[in-house]
């Protein structure tokens, strides 16, 4: 995120802050900016206008609320929250405030999915009855040294978000949950060999029905590594199919078989400037409220998000 900032028109890093002062001190001097001592001293800044919330997953709501409650714009990672009525609390304090919320994911904004909506909006595969979706994330402990956060909230809130955000970009709200079948595959122990508690599911399947779309079928698991054989986002309508390799970058591949026959490939409307411009979303941010609209990656969209999550696993329960 500090790196894009610099290259977003609209943006440029006031400062840093990080309950731990060291890494807070070291991102600053790589960035060539300020540390704040606190997201206090932070707020109590002028120059800053947007809060760009990285923090880990419990702690979102917390900052985010702050940081509305002093007048700051918001843009969140992913998820907004970790429970629906946080998240809906949270747009309502936005707008009560009068400033703009927006979260990640970011996907709708990139090349690789404004290129699936073209060919759906163009009813080039007829209707779109079937989408599969699946995130495989691999195993944290293999390259995170403290992975037993992201198992405290399971690969559906980490990763499962995006294609969820994805395709109710695509094809509205989600109507019910249908099925979930979802457990704990494997003991989980650190790189360094210590055992730790798996408190979610790390191996999730759902059955989504969208308003104004397809019936979704959804896996998220952290087993299984990427790229794996099934991967990505397929799209299946009455005249061909759609296949997205990924949910998550701006860039890719799309192959499109016209009803039954062999996929080819399909070109991108644009090449994407780079793979992934994390800022992407707060550089949106921040033309929205320049503009007076709400952003296109809106708390309220990541808000229904948050709900389908928490309803899968309600089924689940």
């Amino acid at each position: 995120y500090a790196e894009d900032i610099g290259r977003q028109p609209h943006l440029w890093l006031v400062g840093v802050t990080d309950l731990d002062a060291d890494r807070a001190g070291s991102l600053a001097r790589e960035a060539r900016t300020r540390a704040f001592g606190s997201l206090a001293e932070a707020l109590a800044d002028d120059d800053v206008a947007i809060v760009v919330n990285l923090t880990s997953h419990h702690a979102h709501i917390p900052v985010s609320r702050a940081a509305i409650e002093a007048g700051r714009h918001v843009f969140s990672e992913k998820p907004l929250a970790l429970r629906a009525d946080e998240a809906r609390g949270v747009v309502a304090l936005a707008n009560e405030r009068g400033v703009r919320l927006g979260a990640a994911p970011i996907v709708a904004l990139g090349e690789l999915a404004q290129t699936a909506r073209r060919w759906v909006v163009d009813g080039r595969l007829g209707t779109v009855r079937l989408a599969w979706a699946d995130v495989n994330w691999g195993r944290i402990e293999a390259w995170h040294p403290d992975p037993a956060a992201f198992y405290a909230v399971g690969p559906l809130f980490d990763v499962g978000v995006y294609p969820i955000t994805l395709l109710t970009g695509l094809f509205g709200p989600v109507r019910r949950v249908v099925a979930d079948h979802r457990r704990v595959l494997v003991e989980r122990r650190t790189s360094s060999g210590e055992a730790f508690k798996v408190e979610a599911p790390d191996y999730v399947v759902a059955s989504l029905e969208l308003a104004d779309g397809p019936m979704v079928r959804l896996t998220a698991d952290f087993y299984v590594a990427d790229p794996a054989r099934q991967r990505g986002i397929e799209l299946h309508g009455d005249a061909g199919s759609l296949w997205i390799s990924n949910w998550f970058q701006f860039d890719g591949t799309i192959e499109h078989s016209p009803a039954g026959e062999p996929y080819v490939p399909v070109p991108l409307i644009r090449e994407p400037e780079v793979v992934m411009p994390w800022a992407a979303g707060v550089e949106e941010l921040a033309i929205a409220a320049l503009e007076g609209r709400p952003p296109r990656v809106s708390g309220e969209h990541a808000a229904h998000v948050v709900e389908v999550l928490e309803t899968i696993l309600r089924a689940g329960d």
